[in-house]
């Protein structure tokens, strides 16, 4: 096959076959591959007289340059093609509504506990966690609730073993915190969990809920200081017009102990159905730690004195956002927790 037939085939099956990528790699192999015919004319030039072979290879050499050029354009075309296929299959059609995509929220539950969390760490306060299957001694004993405590009979609990419990407040947490301290160290720590006890489930009673524990230890703790802290907590969580009362309780653990109530929020304390027409909601227990808790945790009660409060996260919720039954807040329906995305 002459040069110029080579040429005018070589034209004509990149004009008219139709290739793709694959294809016209085969179809350079073919013609430009060692057994090519290009190659077979280069091997032909030992039988030209010599003074023909400069011309014949200059020619062939300008044939290799012009495959090459050929089959790179056919390159670039079919590369083109494939793109505008592609976009082609792939085009979006702007003008069509977009999809809907459900979006989750924060739970109501972590929303308090997130507010509550960001209040106390801003007033200097570490969050600290304990264990929820706890020990005796940190749920009752170092709480002076001791064996036959009478006080055990308010915390009705769930036993694994003899010496082992579902923590029923996380108070508990306190404990591990101020023996890890060893007597040494100031406290200033609040301790967010669940805790569980042998309640029949209703509308305002639950087996499980959530708490939030606080707890100050230093030399200078005292009674108008936790008084200052719970007002703050109450007019942030309940609104800056909100005021609160003390009124003396008991509990195990504090001495004095009281129990704090917020005024009415939806009426404004002038009495309705949601405080019972008292002007007034009971919202937490809190007091002075007591000396013995202070002593069996390590700390000198001569020295150090400390307060505490607890909160249920739930009567919190329910409070603020008007929920009118605990189990709504551990229920999988929508419909309530829709209404927290903002």
């Amino acid at each position: 096959m002459t040069l110029e037939e080579l040429r005018s085939k070589l034209e004509e099956e990149l004009k008219n076959v139709k290739l793709n990528l694959q294809a016209l790699n085969e179809l350079k192999a073919q013609y430009l591959g060692k057994k090519g015919p290009i190659q077979e004319l280069m091997l032909e030039m030992k039988n030209l007289p010599k003074e023909e072979k400069p011309a014949f290879g200059e020619r062939v050499n300008a044939l290799k340059m012009l495959a090459n050029q050929l089959f790179d354009e056919k390159r670039k075309e079919l590369e083109q093609r494939e793109v505008e296929e592609k976009l082609k299959k792939e085009a979006v059609d702007v003008t069509l509504p977009g999809k809907k995509f459900n979006e989750g929220s924060v739970h109501v539950i972590s929303k308090v506990i997130e507010e509550v969390e960001d209040l106390f760490i801003s007033m200097g306060y570490e969050v600290k966690d304990g264990p929820e299957v706890e020990k005796d001694e940190y749920n009752f004993r170092l709480l002076n609730v001791p064996k036959n405590h009478p006080a055990r009979a308010m915390q009705d609990t769930f036993y694994v073993d003899v010496e082992t419990l579902l923590r029923t407040q996380t108070s508990a947490a306190q404990a591990h915190t101020m023996l890890e301290y060893k007597g040494e160290k100031d406290i200033r720590i609040i301790c967010p969990g669940k805790a569980y006890r042998r309640d029949e489930d209703d509308a305002t009673h639950s087996h499980q809920f959530t708490q939030i524990e606080g707890l100050v230890v230093n030399k200078d703790a005292s009674m108008a200081e936790l008084k200052g802290t719970l007002e703050v907590m109450a007019k942030r969580l309940f609104g800056e017009d909100r005021e609160i009362r003390l009124r003396p309780s008991y509990f195990p653990f504090t001495e004095p102990s009281i129990e704090v109530d917020v005024s009415c929020f939806k009426c404004r304390g002038k009495g309705c159905s949601l405080c019972k027409d008292t002007g007034w909601i009971e919202i937490l227990g809190a007091g002075m730690v007591n000396n013995n808790v202070l002593s069996m945790c390590g700390y000198d009660p001569k020295v150090y004195q400390g307060f505490a409060f607890g909160v249920g996260v739930e009567r919190i919720a329910m409070l603020k956002y008007g929920i009118d039954d605990i189990r709504s807040l551990y229920s999988d329906d929508l419909r309530l927790l829709k209404q927290f995305k903002l």
